[in-house]
């Protein structure tokens, strides 16, 4: 008895995965053949007698399908010839999936995305069988927190792809992090990418004879000028760390090495915070973390996320840019030299 649980506990997650595709055999089966019988439906799906009729069943039930049988020619029709089966056939599991997708459209309400992907979520609910609704009400034990997003104007979106993708010049205005006013770019894009929610684009830059980065939410007044010349070896020139930042930076990953206390060894352990991470407990339980990155600026960004927690080991680059930010927040709070 045991064992034939067991064996049924096995087919069911392939019996899930197979179920809609072979539905949609059946039907395109019907459509195509002229009276197909449940034994030639067996021997073209190579299934059991009884998966065939369950399955004709179903798709009468859930999908309206007019299937009917023909005494005479012993075998199955469509009473309606004009009869498909449009929807797509998902499993539960899927259909959470596709319910999925109206929260994570919010991450992307800062660019001209979220109306495409509210298109496509919009079809597929379409799509989906009649008994079947996909609202927002599905999702109300879920809830998606997003990091704040800066507004990126449609113009600027929509043109720095246009650019990447036909290798045109783009001027623009620009307002770095710590600038109080726009100055005046060019930029030959490279690659588009997307870190932590924000968009940036990485290309070449005369002015500066390098490849940068910018942000598309702080560009403004966008130009598309001539073609140019993409440089077949520019990956050899660009150096950043996708698990850290984006920011090209010419000099070598160094190895960081930070402590964290017991107040936080579980969260620290838990992640995956870089793909060349090496991670320690000790009896203490204290967390060692190690990483190879050449982003030290966003690294400083992150460990000072963790206050009190941490320790910055390594390198001493590292350690003098966090004490001296350290320091900065002493005097603004306290008031010290």
């Amino acid at each position: 008895m045991e064992k034939k649980q067991k064996k049924s506990q096995a087919k069911k997650p392939r019996e899930n995965h197979t179920k809609p595709l072979r539905l949609h055999k059946i039907e395109q089966a019907i459509q195509s053949m002229s009276y197909p019988s449940v034994e030639q439906l067996q021997r073209k799906l190579e299934v059991s007698r009884r998966t065939i009729l369950r399955d004709i069943d179903q798709l009468k039930i859930y999908y309206n399908a007019p299937i009917e049988y023909d005494r005479e020619h012993k075998g199955y029709y469509f009473s309606d010839s004009t009869y498909f089966v449009r929807n797509t056939l998902l499993t539960e599991s899927e259909i959470f999936a596709v319910a999925g997708i109206l929260p994570l459209i919010e991450r992307y309400k800062n660019t001209p995305l979220k109306d495409t992907i509210e298109k496509v979520y919009s079809t597929i609910s379409e799509m989906l069988p009649n008994q079947i609704e996909v609202k927002s009400s599905f999702m109300n034990d879920v809830e998606f927190i997003s990091n704040p997003l800066p507004i990126i104007d449609e113009e600027i979106f929509n043109q720095v792809f246009k650019a990447t993708k036909l290798h045109k010049i783009i001027r623009f205005d620009y307002r770095s992090i710590s600038a109080t006013s726009h100055k005046k770019h060019s930029l030959h894009p490279y690659k588009i990418c997307n870190q932590k929610d924000d968009w940036y684009i990485l290309g070449f830059s005369p002015k500066r004879e390098k490849f940068v980065t910018f942000s598309l939410a702080r560009m403004k007044n966008i130009e598309l000028k001539d073609d140019f010349m993409p440089d077949p070896d520019y990956k050899k020139k660009v150096h950043i760390d996708p698990d850290f930042g984006i920011w090209n930076n010419a000099e070598p990953a160094q190895k960081i090495e930070l402590l964290f206390d017991k107040s936080v060894n579980t969260y620290i352990l838990e992640r995956i915070w870089h793909k060349s991470q090496k991670r320690r407990q000790y009896r203490d339980g204290s967390v060692y973390l190690s990483f190879e990155s050449n982003q030290l600026q966003e690294v400083l960004f992150w460990v000072l996320r963790f206050g009190a927690s941490v320790q910055v080991l390594n390198p001493p680059e590292l350690v003098e840019t966090y004490r001296n930010e350290i320091r900065k927040m002493s005097k603004i709070i306290f008031g010290e030299g």
